[in-house]
């Protein structure tokens, strides 16, 4: 009975992180709309940005430390990644759902968390309060079609460039490659991974590959750099095929160069843990706190959504 009790309790050991990273949204999402009412009454757009930005940096550092801490995965770094904050374009595969959290990972290193932008494929603006306020942090939302507005793309990249802010953006160009309807795909992709040991249960390592390219290197002419992102990826390819299916046992199962087992500190996500849950819980012991609560989660969705689907 004790063994089933063991098992059971290790087996709901992923509800806790998605509790309180869904249960203190409302939290979140108050305490900013605070910050950007007042803000009405600040002059300068860069002042919102800054703040804004450290509020981000918050909620992503409790998200991180459910990701490193909690479950002990290991970051295993190879490659050029800056020492130092700075502007980056942050082009990437894109294989799961959780993809993102990688430029998380690589952004908290540089103490750059706040100023991660991702452009967002169009169906996340219907996230529950996220949705809207991901646009407002500097999130762009594209569609995969030909009905891409690319001049609303580039008046949004220009007004945060206007704010003087640092810029952390997210680019994944090839899509998702998981498609949900596509059930007997996922289950044969499954028994394979199984079967080659892909899969891991206990303590995961997650190997993250950074080729840093200065600006200048980048092709400016529409056609030239079409090319040269599929160049890119070919070379990614490339590393992938070895990664997984070297003939050199000795080369399997990593990428090529020096590598660096890197741990992230409980002082970069503790505190915000502390801070979202202590604010979350103590709403939460009120009358009045729980219905605040739950309005948010209601009205605050509503609006939302209704806010994206006429602005976004």
């Amino acid at each position: 009975m004790l063994l089933s009790l063991v098992l059971h309790t290790y087996s709901m050991r992923y509800v806790l992180p998605a509790a309180v990273m869904l249960g203190t949204a409302p939290t979140y999402i108050l305490a900013w709309l605070g910050w950007r009412l007042f803000s009405f009454f600040v002059p300068g757009a860069r002042i919102y940005q800054e703040v804004d930005d450290r509020f981000y940096n918050i909620y992503q550092s409790m998200v991180l430390f459910f990701f490193e801490n909690y479950t002990g995965v290991q970051i295993i770094l190879y490659g050029d990644l800056p020492k130092h904050k700075e502007n980056i374009i942050y082009l990437s595969n894109h294989q799961c759902t959780v993809d993102w959290i990688v430029a998380d990972i690589l952004a908290v290193r540089q103490n750059a968390l706040g100023h991660v932008r991702y452009v967002l494929k169009n169906g996340l603006k219907w996230l529950p309060l996220y949705g809207w306020y991901f646009s407002q942090h500097g999130g762009i939302y594209v569609k995969r079609s030909a009905k891409f507005n690319e001049l609303e793309m580039r008046n949004k990249l220009q007004r945060q460039m206007d704010t003087g802010t640092p810029m952390y953006l997210v680019i994944f160009p090839e899509g998702t490659r998981y498609n949900p309807e596509l059930t007997k795909v996922i289950s044969a992709s499954q028994i394979y991974a199984a079967e080659q040991e892909f899969l891991c249960k206990e303590c995961p390592k997650v190997h993250i590959h950074i080729d840093r390219i200065d600006k200048k290197d980048v092709p400016e002419e529409q056609l030239s750099m079409r090319r040269w992102l599929h160049e890119r990826f070919e070379i990614k390819d490339k590393l992938l095929i070895e990664f997984y299916d070297s003939p050199d046992s000795q080369r399997r199962n990593k990428f090529p160069g020096k590598c660096i087992n890197s741990k992230l500190s409980l002082k970069k996500t503790l505190p915000s843990l502390l801070f979202l849950g202590g604010l979350t819980a103590s709403m939460l012991m009120t009358e009045s706190g729980r219905k605040l609560y739950v309005k948010t989660w209601i009205y605050g969705t509503v609006i939302g959504c209704l806010l994206v689907s006429i602005k976004v």
